[in-house]
């Protein structure tokens, strides 16, 4: 199993939660977070003072899956959440050990 984290535009986060359901993708959490990456900041004036706007807003998307699905699922927010320009986001993919659904005490891709 594997763990995909995908940061994305907050824009693509409805676009992609249909494209995942698509792939009967079951599962996810969804964190509104700020961040940056190869973005420059940004230059603001409030109340008269030059600021300077370094974090952006962004989504990151945590899924478990199985090892079979992962190309899929990666495939398809690529595919849904680039526009070809800076900001577009990452995906991150970690193994994944194990999973305990608590309440049936199911382990590993059964607890998915």
């Amino acid at each position: 199993m594997k763990k995909i984290e995908a940061i994305i535009r907050p824009i693509k986060l409805e676009e992609l939660k249909a494209a995942l359901n698509e792939l009967e993708v079951r599962g996810m959490t969804v964190y509104n977070v700020m961040g940056r990456g190869l973005q420059k900041d940004i230059k603001q004036y409030y109340r008269g003072q030059e600021v300077s706007v370094d974090l952006f807003p962004k989504v990151k998307i945590e899924i478990v899956s199985p090892d079979d699905a992962v190309d899929k699922i990666v495939q398809r927010i690529q595919e849904v959440c680039r526009t070809g320009q800076i900001g577009d986001g990452k995906i991150f993919i970690y193994p994944v050990e194990n999973i305990i659904r608590i309440r049936t005490r199911e382990q590993g891709e059964k607890a998915l």
